[in-house]
Parts: C-alpha cells; structure tokens; sequence
C-alpha cells in the first residue's frame, strides 16, 4: 500500500515538472518570437528609410543619375546636398550605392569648382552650427573612396574612370590651392582655417589607411605587362602621398609610411621617369630622395622597414633608390653617395642576402634576382621583376660606378705625388690617429684591432717598385684606402645576394669604368708584393674575411677574372689592356704568395676552404692566370713556386697526412717542382698496385694475362682479347705473344713479355689519320675525328683507346702521340670548370677559324653585315649539313649585340658537341685505369709531359751514366766506347730517337731522365744466337773482358729485349761494322726477328 502511494506521487511530481517546463519553453518561445519581430519590423522600418533616403538622394541627383558621364552645370544648393548626403553616408552600402557614390562624388568635384558660396560644397563646412558634422561626414566621405579605390580594377574602363574620379575627390579635399571659392579676396582671411580643416581629413585618412590605399591603387595599376593607369592618375597619387608627409614636416613616422607603402612599390621609379615626369619632379623638389636615405641609414628604421617589408618588396625598394640616385646624380647624389647611400644599399643587401638563407629549404622556388629560396613570388612582382632589374642594373652603370668610385679616381690622379710627400703623409701618422679617422669611416673594431697590432710592424723606411707603380705610398686601413674598400664591399655584398645578376655586375664593373685597374693600382701601392704582409696580419685578426678590405681584394680578383676570361689572346698579350705582361706577372706572385701562406700558416679553416668566399675569389683568378700561362707562357716555370717552401720538408708533410700539405697539393699543386709531382704520381700508382696485389711478385704468378696477337692484326686482337677485361686485370702484368707473318711465334726472352712494343704499335695504329678514329690538326696533333660513326663500334674502340693509354701512364710508358691541347683539358675535366672558354683552347684545333671569330669579335662595323646566323654547315661525304648553334638558330642573326655568344658557341660545336660522345667513351676507358684526382696534379702542358715523355733531345751522357753491362763489357770496353761514340759523333738526332725506340721501344727519353727508366738499360756482350744465349757464363765474360774471339761476327746484328730495355751487342772487331749492323738494325722495325 505504501509503494502505490509513493508510485502515485513521484508521477505527479514528474508531471507538474513537466508542465511548468513546458510554460516556461512557451515563454521562451513568445519572448523569442517578440524579439524576432521587433528585428523584423526595424529592418524593415530601416529598409523603408533606407529606401526613403535613396529616393530623396534620386530624386536630387536624378539628372546626374540619368547621365553619370558628365556633370550638369546646374548645381543643387550645398546644403540641400548636405542633409541628405549625411543620410546617404551613414546607410552607405557597396553592393548597392556604388553608382550613387560616383554620382555624388562628381558632385563633390564640381561643386569645388563653383566660385557660389551656396553651391560651394565646402561653404557648409564654412557654418559654424555645422563645421564638426559637416568635417565628420567629409572624413566618411573621403574613407568611402579609399576603400572603393581599393577594390578597384584598373584594367577595366569603367572602373578605371572611377580610380580618376576618386583620386580627384582626395586631391581636392585635402588641399585648398585647387578651392575657387578662395580666389575671391572676401575669403582669402579663412585660408589658415581652411587648410587647418584639409589637414584634420589628411591626418584622419592617413590614421584609417591612406598609403594602404595609394599602394594597391599604384600595384593594380602599374605591376602588370602593360600599365593601366595613366601618368595624370599616377601623379595624383604621389602628390597625395607626399601632402601628409611636407605637412608633417617630414616626420620619422611619415618617412616610414612613404618608404614602406610608396617607394617599395615594384618599378616605381621607372614609371615615374616614362609616364609621369611630373610626379618625378615632386620628389626631386621636396629632396624625397635625400631625406629617405637619411632616415634609412638609421639601423632601427632600416630593420623595422625591412621587417615590413620582407625580401622581394624590400629588393623593389632598393631597385627604387638605385633608381632615384640615378635620376639624381647630377644633383644630390654626388653629396650621398659616400657613406649614406653606400651604407644603405650595403644592409639592404645584406638583409636580402640573410632572408634568402632563412628562407631555403627543400621545397624553394627560383627568384631571378634572388635566386633560389622557399618564397612565392605574388603576381604583380612576378609581373615587375624584369624592370626591377632594370632598376638594379644602374648600380652598376657607368655613371654610378663613376660616382662611387669617385674616391678611388681621386686617389689614381695623386698617384704621382712625390716619394716624399707620400711618405710624409702616411709614415708620420701616429697608429692612432690612423685608426681614429678609419674609425669615422667604418664600424668595423676588427679592422681597428689589426691596426693597432700590426700597425708599426707594417711601417717601411723604402719603397718597393711592383710592376711599374711605386709600393709602400698607403696603408692598409688609411682612410682613402678604408673608403674605397666600403664601395667595394657594397658592390661585393651586391655580387654576393644577387646572384642570378652576379655576370652582369661584374660585365659592368670590367668595361663601364677603369674600376678593375684602379684597384690593382691602389693594391700595389700598399706595400712590396701588393702589400701581402698587412692583407695576411689583417686576416690572422679576422679569419671570417668580413672586413671592407677583404671585399676590395675580392671584388678586384671576382672582377679581373671575369675580364681574362673573356680577353682572348691578342688583348693579353698583343694591346695588354687593361694589364700588361708584368702586371699578370706580379698578381700572380701576390695571389701564388697569400693563398700559400693563408693555407701554411692556418690562416683559413683548412678543412673546408671551399666555404671561404674569400679563398674562392683569390684561388679562381689566381688558377685562371696558371691555367693561361699553361697554354702560351707570360712567365717562367719557376716563378709558380714558392721560395719559403722546402720541397723534402713539404714532401715529408705530405706523406705524414698533414692537411696543409694535402690541401696545398690539392688546390695549388704547382708550388712544387714538376718532376716532384710526376714521382708523387708514380707513388699513388705503387700504392694502389700494392693495394690490389699486383705487385711484381705478385705479377709474376700464374694470374698474368697473357694475349697472343698476329702483327697483321694488331688492333683486333688486342681489342678482343682485352676490350673485355676488367679494370683491375687490365693494370696487372700483360704478357704478349707476337706471331709473325708465317703464322710462327716470334723469338724474345721474359716469357715473350714484349707489352710494351705491343702498346705502342697498337696506339700508333688507332691513333693513324688513316683509320678515322683520330684527326691530325694543323699542328700534327691528335684529336677524335667528327666522322669517326664511319667505323664499326668507334665509340668502343675509343673506350679501348682510352683504356691502353690510361695503361701506358699507369705503367709509366711514354707513347709518342702528341695530342691537341683542347681534347686534353676535356680528359683533364677543365671544360667543366665555369671559367673555361671555348674560344681560348680554339686555335689548338683551327688556327684560321680562330682568326676568323677573332675578326669578328673586334670588327668595328655592323656584323648583321656579314650576314652570318647562329647555324653552321658542314660537308659531310659531299652532303652540306646545317647544325643550328641554338635551337632556331638559322633564323637567328649575328649582331653586334649577339656576336661574342655566336664565337663562343661555335668554338664549343668545333670542339666540344661535334666530338661529344668520342670523347666522353675515351675519359671512360682512360679514367677507368687513371684516377681523375691523380690528374689534378698536373696542367694540360704537363699532362702532354706524362703522356709522351719530354720533347728533347736524348742526353747521351744520361743515358751512359745510368746504364748496366753484363757479358764481360763494361764502361771501358772497346767495343761500349765504340757504340758511345757512334752514337754522339756519327748518329744524327732522329737516328739516336731510334736507337731508343729499337731498345726501348720509345723514341722519347723518360720524362725524369733515364735513372727512372725501368728496368734500367743495360747492354749485353752475346756470342751465341739469341736462341743458344744461356747468359753470363764463365767463359763469355772472360772472352768478352778481354776481347777474345775467334772471329769477327760480321754476319750478326745487334738485337734488343725492350721488355727489359735491353741491348744484345755482339763483340765487333771494327768499328765501322759495329756502325753498319746497328744503323741496319735500328731501321729494320722488325722487332725480335733479327739474329
């Protein structure tokens, strides 16, 4: 009973729950749909006097409404407009009154024009009931067209009709002089007043937006393919952004706002300076220019606007003041340009440099001045980017670069002061009056440490003449010296960021100015050896390189190798502009000296000296300036060695694993004599032999390949038996079998080891003209031949071709196969090296074709002319076939712009695409055998060296000094003094060539001499037959020592075991015949067939 009871109530308490629930949701509900309809009923009241207001506005303007193209000369009053345009205002909405807008804003317009108090829009404002109501609604006004301008597109007629028009509003309210209600003299009294009232709305629309505006107005409008705006529009804008800035006295906060929203836009400059000189002439007249540079060298305002700015806008800022320092260099630049503006452009580029370093990553994107970083370009600068280059390309024009180096100028014309007024100016100067004035010109305290610990060891009582200009007259850190370093560093830093323009920077340094020679004038007047010692005492305090003076060593040496590079060889060394003979001489011993003794004396981390920029520009020229004297000499062998380096103690270093030392002998191998070089390679290849146990002892196991090759088919049984050897086989022991025309294995000793005979017949065969495999030059020099496809698998016989020579040099067999020098520096690597030039190797292949593109490179007329096109035709088996130097090039014509890239792009065809894949399949066998590192020892000139031993005579008193007798001869014996004397008084110098080649099987005599030939040449007394010789007996050497023999062996010729640089000499009675049999069997070239 009591459950049920309890049951009922808890469901009557549930139910009440419910129910007051219930009332309270429909409460809710009527609350809400009150509040829905109080909504509803004010929009549509709102609605209904939104539409009331626009229909009293229609209902004013309905003649301008009905005609939007032109303003009716009859006005409505002023303040009959005022009332319902405050109305208007307030309801203002852009999908709907945009047109009203325009139509009041013509109103505006011509209602400013009218001299009529009561038509005079601004007689309202002039009632002091109405003055703050009347400037609220004028600031509203004003806001409405910036925010209309904004969304403006430029490119569309009607709108762009609009930008004008609203432009127009601004210019006319924010300014009293175009007022013609204030030409009456009545109201000539409120002009203070009025202009006070201007500036209250100028102030008010730069706080809400302003330079916003003007900025998306000028970037729709200019930053395209072709500008949509025109130059009225485009001066209205700059006057509207520099009114705010003349009335604020040019305030810092003012400055920031026209350089961060103004100035940065992409191109400005340019567009001024084509389509609105008007407004160009503003900023010249308010010093814009001036005053911006001013306020940027401030560090804080130059990292705030940077900040702002980021990197690709912050690049259009600075192509813009390159641009206006342009415009203004018969003005104020002069004055500017040294420190200030050389200050400026220095960070801005600096900060560019270090927002593309924090930029990079995996996913960049390439920026054409910039280069690569992980930054979109937007759409308008991508549009821009080519004028902004443009702009920045006056950096280093030649008027720029004149006025910046204006110093260095100065300092060239006084370079003839007196010895002794020099010396007075510079040696009777405290260190610390020098350091002081340096201080003045740059901030940087590592310089001033330098000097003030190097300073007076620096100091020479003497001048020192280098390379015709007297040394010692300025120091390292004086202030002419310090102010031409800071322009270099601006033009370095530029070099540096802009790396996509680095060639045109240094294309305008080299032949816009004399900048390039004044500079190697100011680094020869500062100490003996260009003042090495204070470049190396300044580096030991500054091991990053960052200070000014290093920038001017390396502009110098970025800039003059660019220059040699493009000189070709009647510039160097016929005109020596704009360095003659002696100047190459002494930057070479500088350069050769600095990086030495920067290595030796860790200067530099030697661990990665390729990440110094420094290093990079000094070694670039200084490999450029070897790498020309390599090819036609302009200073001794001796003068690229270093005098302070002991070759043993280098040596010693070298072997231990010191890094100096490895990285000397990487980078500047021609410090040490070559023949050092030549037995350092010779040790490389014992190493590596030793490694993989191809050691003599090892060679003379059972592994050795042996070949056999008919002497009819030299070639084809030396391919097919060893083409398909490995690398590691093919350096081993090689033992040949010669079988002779009757098909019978030719007589020879050693196991018939006869190799090297065998290589060098075989590479005289592939290397035969006759064979169109190789060409001969005009010079007798070998190079792959263009038609070589002729020959069934030319490419694999060139791999073989470059296999056996690679062998040749692995065992130290000189090959008398002169080579082109061009096709030797592509098997060295050099033409992947940016600096080398195709046209420079030319003359090594076709000395009239080089004659020819020389001409045209300095023919003075017009070269279109010539009628010549980027195409070259060829007569290929009596077929003339055209070869397009560049995609279309038969289209393309030679001008006078084009004709130093069509010289250069025909060499490379002549040398480089005609053979392309002849000598890519011969550096593959060749390198398969030779490591590429060993070769890097050595120049083109020396590699020929390797090859082919030295081109000189054959030193008889060498050859007899370091020979060994066996047979019972001996030095003294009758018979050696005969075949000595022979050999000197009787043999004409080809003949002593062949008596080497018939004993050695090279007519060349070893590239170090003979006391390297290997094994050593030895002489044997024989008196049996080859075939009977059972070596050195008793009996045959008594008989030989003493000359005892029965009888004269007249009918038996000298022979020779090459694989052991043997002579096998019979024990002639006479002279004459011992002259006869071997002049007989040194022409014979029958190899072991003689007996």
């Amino acid at each position: 009973m009591f459950g049920t009871q309890d049951s009922n109530r808890g469901a009557f308490l549930e139910a009440t729950r419910e129910a007051r629930e219930e009332r309270a949701a429909e409460r809710r509900r009527e609350e809400a749909a009150i509040k829905i309809q109080t909504c509803i009923r004010r929009w549509l009241i709102r609605c209904s006097q939104d539409k009331k207001v626009r229909e009293k506005f229609d209902l004013l303007f309905e003649k301008e409404l009905a005609q939007t193209d032109q303003i009716t000369p009859s006005l409505p009053s002023a303040i009959d407009v005022f009332v319902q345009a405050t109305d208007f205002i307030k309801i203002f909405k852009k999908e709907k009154d945009v047109e009203r807008f325009e139509v009041f804003t013509r109103y505006l317009v011509a209602s400013m024009d009218s001299d009529s108090v009561k038509l005079s829009y601004v007689s309202v404002g002039m009632n002091k009931e109405l003055t703050v109501q009347w400037i609220q609604h004028m600031k509203d006004v004003l806001f409405i067209a910036c925010k209309l301008l904004e969304g403006l597109q430029a490119e569309v007629s009607i709108e762009n009709r609009r930008i004008s028009l609203y432009l127009h509003l601004l210019l006319t309210f924010t300014a009293t002089n175009t007022w013609r209600i204030l030409r009456g003299d009545n109201f000539e009294p409120l002009r203070p007043a009025l202009n006070k009232l201007t500036e209250n709305l100028l102030g008010d629309l730069v706080t809400r937006g302003l330079y916003t505006t003007l900025n998306s107005v000028l970037v729709r409008g200019l930053c395209r393919g072709r500008i949509a705006i025109r130059g009225p529009a485009i001066t209205t804008v700059i006057t509207l952004a520099l009114r705010p800035l003349i009335a604020a006295q040019y305030s810092d906060k003012l400055l920031s706002l026209t350089t961060i929203h103004i100035l940065s836009i992409p191109a400005l400059v340019h567009h001024l300076a084509t389509v609105a000189v008007e407004a160009l002439q503003m900023f010249h007249k308010h010093g814009i220019f001036e005053r911006v540079v001013e306020f940027v060298q401030t560090e804080q305002n130059l990292r705030i606007i940077f900040n702002t700015l980021e990197g690709s806008y912050a690049l259009c800022l600075l192509a813009n003041l390159i641009h206006l320092a342009y415009e203004e260099r018969e003005s104020s630049f002069p004055t500017l340009a040294f420190p200030k503006f050389n200050y400026v452009v220095t960070r801005l580029l600096e900060k560019c440099g270090e927002y593309v370093t924090t930029k990079q990553s995996s996913l960049t994107q390439w920026h054409p001045v910039l280069g690569w970083f992980s930054r979109p370009l937007d759409q308008h600068l991508n549009e821009s980017l080519s004028l902004v280059k443009t702009q920045l390309q006056l950096l280093w024009s030649g008027p720029l670069i004149k006025m910046m180096f204006s110093t260095l100028t100065n300092v060239i014309k006084d370079q003839d002061v007196s010895y002794s007024e020099s010396t007075n100016c510079v040696f009777n100067t405290s260190s610390s009056v020098c350091v002081s004035s340096l201080g003045s010109l740059s901030s940087s305290s590592i310089i001033r440490k330098a000097l003030e610990r190097k300073l007076s060891t620096n100091n020479s009582t003497g001048s020192v003449k280098v390379g015709g200009v007297r040394g010692g007259t300025r120091k390292l850190g004086s202030p002419e010296v310090s102010t031409v370093a800071m322009v270099c560093s601006m033009y370095h830093t530029a070099i540096t960021t802009l790396s996509p323009l680095r060639m045109d920077i240094l294309t305008g340094l080299c032949y816009k100015s004399d900048m390039v020679y004044h500079l190697w004038l100011i680094l020869q007047s500062l100490g003996p050896v260009c003042g090495l010692k204070s470049f190396l005492d300044l580096l030991s305090v500054s091991m990053k390189a960052t200070a000014p003076e290093f920038h001017l060593l390396m502009l110098f040496c970025d800039s003059t190798t660019h220059l040699v590079t493009v000189l070709d060889d009647l510039e160097m060394y016929e005109h020596q502009k704009p360095f003659s003979i002696a100047d190459y001489s002494a930057m070479a011993s500088f350069l050769n000296n600095f990086i030495y003794k920067m290595i030796h004396n860790h200067l530099i981390d030697v661990r990665n000296v390729q990440g110094s920029a420094l290093f990079t520009s000094v070694h670039t020229l200084l490999m450029l300036l070897y790498t020309r004297n390599s090819r036609r000499k302009y200073v001794p062998n001796n003068h690229w060695l270093i005098k302070d380096c002991r070759v043993s103690s280098f040596m010693a270093d070298f072997e231990r694993g010191k890094r100096t030392a490895q990285v000397l002998l990487s980078k500047m191998p021609h410090i040490i004599p070559h023949e050092e070089r030549v037995l350092l390679f010779r040790r490389h290849v014992a190493k590596e032999k030793s490694v993989l146990g191809l050691t003599d002892a090892a060679c003379a196991a059972p592994q050795s390949t042996l070949i056999t090759i008919r002497r009819a088919r030299l070639v084809e049984d030396g391919y097919r038996q060893l083409a398909s050897l490995s690398p590691q086989g093919l350096k081993g022991l090689i033992r040949v079998r010669f079988i002779n025309e009757q098909g019978l294995d030719e007589a020879g000793i050693d196991q018939d080891g006869v190799f090297k005979e065998f290589l060098e017949e075989t590479l005289k065969k592939v290397f035969d003209p006759s064979l169109n495999l190789y060409r001969l030059t005009s010079e007798e020099r070998l190079y792959p031949s263009p038609t070589s496809s002729l020959t069934e698998n030319h490419l694999q016989l060139f791999e073989f071709t470059g296999r056996m020579l690679g062998k040749a040099v692995y065992e130290g067999i000189v090959i008398d196969c002169p080579f082109a020098s061009f096709f030797l520096s592509q098997v060295l690597g050099e033409h992947q090296s940016s600096l080398y030039s195709s046209i420079d190797e030319l003359p090594s292949l076709d000395p009239e074709l080089y004659k020819s593109l020389t001409y045209i490179k300095h023919y003075d007329g017009d070269v279109s002319d010539l009628d010549l096109t980027f195409s070259y035709d060829e007569d290929y088996l009596g077929q003339i076939i055209n070869h397009e130097l560049r995609p279309g090039g038969k289209a393309i014509s030679v001008t006078n712009d084009n004709k130093i890239v069509y010289i250069h792009l025909m060499a490379h065809f002549k040398m480089h695409t005609q053979i392309r894949e002849q000598v890519i399949s011969f550096i593959r066998g060749f390198r398969s055998i030779i490591n590429p590192d060993w070769l890097s020892l050595f120049s083109v000139p020396e590699f020929q060296r390797l090859i082919s031993g030295d081109n000189v005579a054959v030193d008889l008193k060498d050859l007899r000094r370091h020979t060994q007798y066996y047979g019972g001869f001996h030095d003294k014996h009758r018979v050696v003094c005969w075949l000595w004397d022979i050999l000197e008084k009787d043999f004409k110098e080809d003949e002593r060539a062949l008596f080497l080649k018939f004993v050695t099987s090279c007519s060349k005599p070893p590239l170090l001499g003979f006391t390297h030939l290997e094994p050593p040449f030895s002489i044997r007394c024989v008196e049996v037959g080859d075939d009977e010789d059972t070596g050195d007996t008793i009996g045959s050497v008594i008989r030989g020592f003493f000359a005892i023999r029965k009888r004269d062996p007249v009918n038996r010729l000298p022979t020779s075991s090459t694989c052991f640089n043997l002579l096998k000499l019979p024990n002639y009675q006479k002279k004459s015949t011992l002259r006869e049999k071997l002049r007989y069997a040194i022409t014979s070239n029958t190899g072991f067939e003689l007996s």
